[in-house]
């Protein structure tokens, strides 16, 4: 996982973002929608996501629709629970501090 992945889950409105589109692709108007800030600042948000691989992005027409890159998301709950699993395979953190 790299810094960018951690930095986009850094803030609550991109952890929002990628809620909503873990059910449905979405336009940056319906996005905007959801939400009370102003649209470029939601496309700030949805450029970080992008750059940390998150959300992808595809033009049809004049709206460029945005979907959760789910590969990234598989990879992200692969190393969580890597992240958490005892070397005795019960689960649960295992670090030992000398």
């Amino acid at each position: 996982m790299s810094d960018e992945f951690f930095q986009a889950l850094s803030n609550p409105y991109r952890r929002e973002m990628i809620r909503l589109l873990k059910w449905k692709s979405m336009s940056v108007g319906e996005i905007v929608e959801r939400f009370n800030i102003a649209q470029p600042t939601i496309s700030r948000h949805l450029d970080v996501l992008k750059k940390a691989e998150i959300v992808t992005s595809e033009r049809r027409g004049n709206q460029m629709i945005y979907s959760l890159n789910l590969s990234t998301a598989q990879e992200m709950m692969l190393f969580m629970s890597e992240l958490f699993e005892r070397q005795d395979g019960k689960g649960g953190a295992s670090i030992e501090c000398s």
